[in-house]
């Protein structure tokens, strides 16, 4: 049985909203004097302080006059905001992610709940020092006579609160299969193209609703720093930014969740979306496209559901292949859509041909588990490993 979150917007009432902010509040503090500590700890005296010697120091903390306020909310969040820290410094020590930053006030907030903070009562969710229940929007049902194990609130920077439910789903199960194997290739003027033909057009959000986000920037940088006028200036900054990722994820959504159904193999590249942010001619636009999320969903829906994704070398060259003959011309730049091999004279399509490859160099690893990094691929690390060995 999986675990799902299920997301609801609500509606605090005045003490909720007063006691969540608060929480939040004395969250982001606890969060970011253990990150100062941690980090002082490791540069003074090359000490690595971990979770169980922050937890001991947030209990002195609570027994000092200045900071005696942290009483005054539930204990669990903040306990829980020290785990998040101890996995944010766990995957920059494994090189998953960068150093932890420290949490800004404008950027919203949020506060975990685990099961001694919240009761879960005819379908009402009452959260520690709070008697009354959260007025959720029930946008859809959770699963019959699930409970939730955890609870997250978060406060977004446009001023809504949402909350996550996370349960045990039965629902998620193996859907039936459909013996289709799909391969495809990203890009920016198409957002995805199929090994079928298919090209799926990208919206552009960003570009969509740049002038208004822009109307609405200059709005704010008229306003005096402080006052409460750049503070509603900043929330209408914000709700452009929501418009365009609301918009964003729910074709994604919609998008992968047809993708998964439809086939029972998907075939991606395992781009290095991080270093192609470093084009500034091409950032925004990735950026836009969200890449690294349309992955990350696919990714595990095909857990969920009973479905393979192969994740094909980067390194691959599926744009500068021949789909018919193998040959790889040596430059393809971006502006060349179309393209004639120079071997068989074939026309490629250059999104579909790379398309078609990748779902050829995925079968291949699905069913042999064959390497496809082409032997001229290789990158200079392991060019440069190889030469050492042999000297």
């Amino acid at each position: 049985m999986k675990e799902r979150a299920y997301k609801f917007r609500f509606y605090p009432t005045t003490d909720q909203e007063n006691l969540l902010r608060r929480t939040m509040g004395c969250v982001r503090l606890v969060y970011n004097k253990a990150l100062g500590l941690r980090t002082k700890g490791w540069y003074e005296r090359q000490e690595r302080i971990g979770y169980s010697q922050t937890s001991s120091l947030l209990t002195e903390w609570k027994k000092e006059e200045d900071l005696d306020f942290l009483n005054e909310v539930s204990c669990v969040p903040l306990q829980q905001c020290l785990r998040h820290l101890q996995t944010a410094f766990t995957n920059f020590w494994a090189k998953r992610a960068k150093y932890p930053n420290f949490k800004k006030k404008r950027n919203g907030g949020s506060a975990e709940f685990t099961k001694s903070a919240f009761k879960w009562r005819d379908g009402k969710l009452f959260l520690a020092k709070c008697k009354e229940p959260l007025n959720i929007v029930w946008s859809r049902f959770l699963p019959q006579d699930s409970t939730p194990s955890t609870v997250t609130i978060k406060l977004d920077p446009s001023g809504r609160w949402f909350v996550s439910i996370l349960v045990k789903d039965p629902t998620v199960k193996p859907l039936p299969k459909t013996d289709k194997k799909v391969g495809i290739d990203v890009g920016i003027t198409s957002l995805i193209t199929t090994s079928n033909g298919e090209k799926v057009g990208n919206p552009k959000q960003f570009n969509r609703l740049y002038k208004k986000l822009r109307r609405k920037q200059k709005a704010l940088s008229r306003k005096t720093k402080g006052s409460n006028n750049r503070y509603k200036a900043s929330l209408e900054v914000a709700k452009v930014h929501a418009q365009i990722k609301d918009a964003r994820k729910d074709l994604l959504h919609k998008l992968t969740t047809k993708l998964v159904r439809d086939n029972d193999l998907i075939a991606i590249e395992d781009l290095a979306i991080r270093n192609m942010l470093k084009n500034h001619k091409l950032a925004r636009s990735i950026s836009d496209a969200s890449w690294g999320e349309f992955n990350r969903q696919l990714e595990y829906k095909c857990e969920w559901y009973g479905k393979e994704l192969v994740k094909i070398d980067r390194y691959f060259p599926s744009s500068k292949r021949c789909g018919n003959c193998g040959y790889i011309v040596d430059k393809l730049p971006l502006n060349i859509r179309e393209w004639e091999c120079p071997e068989c004279g074939t026309n490629h399509d250059r999104d579909i041909n790379a398309s078609q490859n990748i779902l050829a160099a995925g079968l291949a690893v699905s069913v042999c588990g064959a390497s496809i990094r082409p032997e001229g691929s290789k990158s200079r690390k392991a060019t440069a490993l190889k030469q050492k060995s042999k000297s």
